[in-house]
């Protein structure tokens, strides 16, 4: 019975992830499996200071795409910096429509915002499609979008191997 009390009282019980940002992981539109992107910048659109999320210099295989909750649309820009791609023509963007209420978690957690995306709409210049694997935005941090890129079936040679 102690050890229950004990338990009862420990702060742990509150998650590591305490805000609800969904996790999107990208993958291949040929077999769905997921990929690495090197080369890829993602940033806010009429975000404040048009934050980028990730510079070309990392390679991606997932990224948190967090939502306003002040507002009803959240937009990102995928731009390519590969050779031959890294041209504004070439942008993708991909739009999320949700709604978003304040949820009280616990005493250790405090309160967050979770939400629950109505729609989503994409270009398709590289991209192919937005799936949403869940639409409740939660703090659990597991893969809620899967994006899924067009990719060549053939890996590009390494660079500097025709010697």
């Amino acid at each position: 019975m102690l050890a229950a009390l004990a338990a009862a009282c420990n702060s742990s019980g509150c998650l590591d992830n305490q805000s609800s940002i969904p996790l999107a992981e990208f993958r291949s539109s040929a077999d769905g499996k997921g990929i690495s992107l090197r080369g890829l910048r993602i940033s806010g659109i009429g975000a404040p200071n048009d934050s980028v999320l990730a510079g070309p210099e990392q390679t991606l295989t997932q990224i948190y795409l967090p939502m306003r909750s002040t507002a009803t649309e959240t937009a990102w820009c995928f731009h390519y910096t590969q050779e031959g791609l890294d041209d504004d023509a070439f942008n993708d963007t991909v739009a999320f429509s949700y709604t978003s209420r304040p949820f009280f978690a616990s005493d250790e957690c405090g309160a967050m915002y979770v939400y629950r995306i109505t729609g989503v709409s994409t270009t398709t210049h590289l991209i192919d499609s937005v799936a949403v694997l869940d639409s409740l935005i939660t703090n659990v941090d597991l893969p809620r979008i899967a994006i899924y890129f067009r990719t060549a079936e053939d890996e590009p040679a390494p660079e500097g191997g025709d010697e």
